[in-house]
């Protein structure tokens, strides 16, 4: 199952060609990552203050389809792949809204690190529990 999030492309998300940026999914996929940790009632500010680690993206792979432009409601999902003890893979896409067409797909390895050193570190327990629902 997919956690789902909408996003509208904006001016400043499209190139000179009035296309989005191709980059600019990336943000795309961050902002759904971030609102499926706290749809988990993860919050990353909270969750760096309570132990002392965070994520960070050590891996992407990303294939583009068509392009959203200006104005098209897009619906950015995140799914969890695979979870092991000190990272998380998982798979997103973005697709337009209006007409359901696949825009961009990938895949994001997110690891876990001591947030004072940037050293990788074992993912807490109960984050790793919270990822299974």
């Amino acid at each position: 199952m997919s956690f789902q999030f909408p996003i509208r492309v904006y001016w400043e998300d499209t190139d000179a060609g009035g296309i989005v940026f191709y980059a600019n999914y990336l943000k795309f996929f961050e902002r759904a990552r971030t609102e499926w940790l706290r749809s988990l009632g993860i919050g990353q500010h909270a969750l760096r203050q309570s132990t002392g680690g965070m994520f960070v993206v050590g891996e992407t792979n990303v294939r583009y389809h068509r392009a959203a432009r200006l104005d098209d409601e897009l619906l950015v999902t995140a799914r969890v792949e695979t979870a092991g003890r000190a990272s998380i893979t998982l798979a997103q896409q973005a697709w337009r809204a209006g007409d359901q067409a696949l825009l961009c797909e990938g895949t994001i390895r997110i690891g876990w690190v001591d947030a004072a050193s940037l050293k990788p570190a074992r993912i807490p327990a109960n984050l790793l529990e919270a990822f299974k629902t």
